[in-house]
């Protein structure tokens, strides 16, 4: 709130009120605090030797490293793949009045959420080692088709199905949650207009959902990114067994743990931008004016204001249209 002072007034008019804006110490304060430990850190960070920088800028874009990145960025889309297609059937068995169907669904979720993704990756690496062949054909009959398993599934792959299947049981959840969401009405219209299960399902329930699907959806897929270290545990090189192997030959741990740590961040902020953005696109049937843009706020912040929050209902511009809507830049 803000301080009234009477100034003088004209003859025969009311006093001016002079509004003076409450002073905030306390924020000054904090302020100072955040900056003196932020140069200290920032201090801390450029002049102790142990982190040896001119390695960083060396190993930042070695060869292994890249390699190793790639395999990070191929498990991480194939596994969000797979665990997003598998988490839409579960979800959609899950809700699904057939007993059979549903209690299914119920047990895959209740396995691979309740054991160690680290537990799954081991369990599908070593499953040689319960069944040597793999093969297709009548039970206590022949066979049509057999392969050795570790020919099947080798180390990439023992890896793409740990972290997919995973992935699946945690979205199912997530995919429920934002179909039950959806108002029963819309259910209820779509059978009216003669819609089956599936067609409903597909135009009505799902589109609607995902303005609640996208936000967990997005951090399951950083997760997933960081997630895909675990795998160095069966041998496979992604980006962070790469550093491994560098370090455990020339001992310099530090500076490779920060080259694979600038990497993570620099992917995760992009996916981080990626899901605003997505989450905005999705926002546009349910906010009156949508959240102002990264670029917008850096205008804005130049132009001397913030972004602008939305107008509430009963507010209108200025030309009576009942306020603006944020645009994509």
């Amino acid at each position: 709130m803000n301080s009234l002072h009477k100034g003088p007034a004209a003859p025969g008019r009311p006093e001016v009120i002079k509004a003076v804006p409450v002073r905030h110490p306390g924020r000054w304060v904090g302020a100072a605090v955040i900056l003196v430990l932020a140069a200290m850190l920032i201090h801390a960070i450029l002049t102790v030797p142990a982190f040896k920088w001119d390695l960083v800028g060396q190993y930042l874009f070695d060869d292994r490293i890249l390699h190793g990145l790639l395999v990070t960025l191929e498990l991480t889309a194939l596994a969000m793949i797979m665990g997003v297609i598998g988490g839409i059937l579960l979800a959609v068995m899950r809700l699904s009045p057939n007993p059979l169907l549903s209690g299914t669904a119920w047990v895959y979720i209740w396995v691979f959420r309740g054991t160690p993704v680290l537990v799954q990756l081991v369990f599908w690496n070593f499953l040689g080692v319960l069944w040597a062949r793999l093969s297709i054909g009548i039970p206590f009959g022949p066979e049509f088709w057999s392969q050795e398993t570790n020919v099947l599934i080798p180390t990439f792959v023992a890896a793409l199905l740990g972290l997919g299947l995973n992935e699946a049981a945690y979205m199912a959840e997530i995919v429920r949650g934002g179909i039950q969401s959806v108002d029963e009405g819309q259910h209820e219209a779509s059978q009216a207009l003669g819609m089956n299960r599936f067609d409903t399902m597909r135009r009505i329930i799902l589109p609607q959902a995902m303005r609640v699907i996208i936000p967990p959806t997005g951090n399951e897929t950083i997760s997933m990114l960081k997630t895909t270290s675990l795998v160095s545990v069966i041998s496979l090189e992604e980006l962070f067994r790469a550093g491994q192997n560098i370090y455990s030959r020339n001992f310099q741990s530090i500076p490779l743990l920060i080259v694979v740590s600038l990497w993570y961040l620099f992917l995760t902020s992009i996916l981080t931008i990626g899901q605003y953005y997505i989450e905005r696109h999705y926002a546009r049937g349910s906010n009156r004016a949508l959240p102002p843009t990264p670029i917008q706020r850096i205008r804005g912040l130049f132009k001397g204001a913030g972004p602008k929050p939305a107008p509430k209902p009963a507010e209108t511009g200025t030309d009576g249209s009942g306020g603006e809507g944020g645009g994509l830049s």
